[in-house]
């Protein structure tokens, strides 16, 4: 888990000790004695008749194969010449004759596991959050995890108990919140405008806070599951400074973080996006890329008191079911314990496929990928852009007078999904239903008329029940927020979709 510990040729400071942030439930974790034995059962020098491991030879898998393809994927996603694409094929046997220093056997990677990862997989991990984060303190590590939801519900355990709080965004991730309300841990919501929290009125709530300060924060900073925000470096660092003079840990959610995309030029999607180009065109193309992405929170960290959350759900595939945490050693290794006796360890086949692809790919195939990954996410933005634009803002056949006095949004610049604002106010049943009511309404007019958005009201933080009638404290405003993704479907149905919306909040509205 550790790291040479220098940038620029000196050595970086330690991080804090905030060991004292843990609950005793993660302070109490032992170390296996069955897993501290472990690494004398794959000692080759060793007879082993003390690990109750099964015999690889009983695996009934002989060799595995795959075709991924091959940087710098130029033609990958190139409708007319994807078949002529070159391609790289991953193989991976059962004890590795070959010696393929690349390859996970599997006779490994089928066995019981170490519980922080595979170790090439893990030092492959390490050296890219190096290149791309450059943490600066010296003590830090990577576990590999389950996916990120996984990871947050060990957060979760080590970090808070019953009737604690957490804070964390306005409107943020369901599923997370669930994880924190199923433990008895209490989300406090952050005010927050379209780009993310904001610092100020974060300090304001923390020093006015009454009883126990919250744990932590949890915050999805790039690309904001629902908001689709992303909160720019002097923001991150605001909050960050906030956070450290309250002593707050920062848990950053970044599934999202390498679909940053290049800024959006309105009529940009009638042309597909060239190509980037190789590295023998441009040197430069690495470090254009790194210099491009938004500073993390891990980046600004001097106390060691980020946990970021990383995962190849969004850029790989989700069900590789493979992410990482990068935080300090000490926490580190207390996740660790928790894995020993919690998931054990990621997939061991599915680390090993993974590993053998970024093995062929090398570090800079990998960024060549999240290159290309990149160009089709401004793609698809921009196309949905556009058409929000020429539905939402523009005279059309059902909105003759534009929907423009209704309807509000901020273009994402990162991730798979954009918020669309309503002034619920100016809805005719306004009066009656109260803005929960004509959320509500406005979804199931969505369906009959064959689109789904979310309602934003699913994503609040703070999920206790809502008096549908209510009202907003002050009438000067009653939004109401939906989210939609331009990631999902084909571009025709993305387009298909947002027109069936407009005329839904056309018919809504205006009727």
């Amino acid at each position: 888990m550790a790291t040479n510990g220098t940038a620029n040729g000196s050595t970086l400071p330690k991080a804090k000790d905030l060991t004292y942030h843990l609950t005793d439930e993660a302070k109490s974790r032992r170390p296996s004695p069955l897993k501290s034995a472990f690494k004398y059962a794959i000692d080759p020098r060793i007879v082993s008749l003390g690990g109750g491991l099964p015999l690889p030879a009983y695996f009934p898998f002989e060799q595995i194969s795959a075709v991924a393809p091959a940087a710098p994927f130029t033609l990958y996603n190139d409708a007319e010449h994807s078949a002529s694409a070159p391609t790289v094929e991953v193989e991976i046997d059962r004890y590795n004759k070959q010696g393929d220093s690349g390859m996970i056997p599997l006779a490994t990677a089928l066995q019981y596991g170490q519980s922080d990862g595979c170790k090439p997989l893990l030092a492959w991990i390490t050296e890219h959050t190096a290149t791309v984060h450059h943490p600066p303190y010296s003590n830090w590590g990577c576990i590999m995890t389950v996916g990120n939801t996984q990871g947050w519900d060990a957060m979760l355990r080590m970090f808070c108990k019953r009737g604690d709080t957490i804070i964390t965004e306005e409107y943020t991730f369901p599923s997370a919140m669930e994880a924190a309300n199923a433990q008895g841990v209490i989300p406090v919501p952050v005010k927050v405008d379209l780009e993310g929290i904001l610092a100020d009125k974060l300090d304001e709530q923390l020093n006015n806070w009454e009883g126990p300060k919250p744990r932590l924060l949890y915050t999805i900073p790039t690309g904001q599951n629902p908001t689709g925000g992303t909160l720019s470096e002097e923001r991150r660092r605001a909050v960050y400074q906030v956070l450290s003079k309250h002593d707050i840990l920062i848990v950053e959610d970044e599934p999202y973080y390498f679909l940053q995309m290049d800024p959006y030029v309105q009529g940009a999607s009638i042309t597909k996006l060239p190509s980037p180009p190789t590295i023998d065109e441009d040197p430069s193309k690495y470090t254009k890329f790194l210099g491009d992405l938004i500073t993390s929170y891990l980046s600004i960290d001097v106390d060691g008191r980020v946990l970021r959350l990383d995962s190849f759900s969004k850029v790989l595939a989700p069900g590789t079911r493979l992410g990482w945490v990068v935080a300090q050693e000490s926490f580190v290794e207390r996740l660790t314990r928790h894995n020993e006796v919690s998931v054990q360890t990621p997939s061991g086949l599915s680390q090993s496929v993974v590993y053998s692809l970024l093995s062929k790919w090398g570090q800079e195939g990998y960024f060549d990928w999240l290159v290309e990954m990149r160009k089709e996410y401004t793609h698809r933005r921009n196309v949905c852009m556009d058409n929000i634009n020429k539905f939402f803002l523009e005279p059309t056949s059902f909105a003759p007078k534009s929907l423009s006095s209704i309807v509000d949004f901020k273009t994402p610049t990162a991730g798979m999904f954009f918020w669309l604002k309503l002034d619920g106010r100016k809805h005719p049943l306004y009066e009656e239903l109260g803005p929960i009511g004509v959320e509500t309404r406005i979804y199931e007019k969505a369906i009959e008329h064959g689109v789904l958005f979310i309602p934003g009201s699913w994503f609040r933080a703070e999920q206790t029940p809502v008096d549908a009638s209510a009202r907003p404290e002050s009438d000067e405003e009653a939004p109401i927020y939906f989210r939609g993704t331009f990631a999902t479907v084909p571009e025709d149905k993305l387009i298909e979709g947002i027109k069936l919306f407009a005329e839904v909040i056309a018919t809504e509205f205006t009727a």
